[in-house]
């Protein structure tokens, strides 16, 4: 795809970028997609994947309580446990704000590391990691940040999320569905959002303005972006998804080059 090539005019050292189709097959790639970049927040979809593996398991359920007074392992996916962004301080009694929250990643970790009695980055790679044949990736550390993947590996991601396997279609689609609909809180990087919606784990885009994804990306995209200078999108109705990892942290020339990538991507595929 020609239009990945705008990742030439990054002003980084390395980049790689990739997109998959709903079956599964690489429209095209760029970069070296073999080279292991930290995924920062992108490390939440995979961990929140592992989660509703877990779900789907049995060894959890959704609406059983886990984190503060009053949260579960829903509003903990969805950043509503009231949880500080990067410390475990209650800021707001569970579901009445959207608090974007890596403590409240971590404390689900640690729930999942206990129902399954094993530690949590063990669980994801034998419940997602393994059957998908992402190798080069790891989850050690905090499973809201320190995630290690290639873009390769993201892609087998991205097509899982698109053709499920490992979990019920339903369940995916109850992930890329709204959360506590019409709350409204910080994206980081990017403001105050009214509504700031979001999955079990994963962003949706909606109406958010303004926004790391692209202009013409439909309300239903969802995915998330790391402030490491990563980010992974699906948009269900391109019918694609587009994996993009980079070694300079997020800023002002991610919120630059993000979207015009997005648009030229998602315009080539139609064209």
């Amino acid at each position: 795809m020609q239009s990945l090539a705008q990742i030439e005019n990054w002003p980084v050292t390395t980049a790689a970028a990739a997109v998959v189709r709903a079956d599964g097959s690489v429209a095209g790639s760029y970069g070296p997609t073999a080279h292991r970049f930290p995924l920062a927040s992108v490390t939440k979809p995979i961990a929140a994947y592992a989660a509703l593996v877990a779900y789907e398991e049995g060894a959890i359920e959704l609406d059983e309580p886990a984190g503060p007074e009053g949260s579960t392992v829903r509003h903990l996916l969805a950043h509503t446990s009231g949880l500080a962004f990067d410390e475990h301080k209650v800021m707001a009694p569970a579901g009445t704000r959207r608090l974007y929250s890596n403590a409240g990643f971590e404390v689900l970790g640690d729930h999942i590391a206990k129902a399954a009695d094993m530690p949590f980055a063990e669980y994801a790679r034998q419940a997602v990691l393994e059957p998908l044949g992402m190798t080069a990736t790891t989850l050690d550390g905090s499973p809201a940040k320190d995630g290690v993947s290639t873009v390769d590996d993201l892609v087998r991601f991205a097509a899982e999320v698109q053709a499920p396997r490992l979990l019920d279609a339903r369940t995916v689609v109850e992930a890329m569905s709204v959360v506590h609909p019409g709350l409204s809180g910080i994206l980081p990087g990017y403001g105050h959002q009214k509504p700031n919606d979001w999955g079990l784990g994963f962003e949706i885009r909606g109406a958010k303005s303004p926004h790391w994804t692209g202009s013409s990306s439909s309300p239903r995209t969802f995915g998330h972006f790391g402030q490491s200078g990563t980010f992974l999108w699906i948009d269900p109705d391109a019918g694609a998804a587009c994996v993009a990892l980079a070694d300079r942290a997020f800023g002002q020339w991610a919120i630059d080059a993000w979207p015009p990538l997005t648009d030229a991507v998602l315009a080539e595929l139609k064209g």
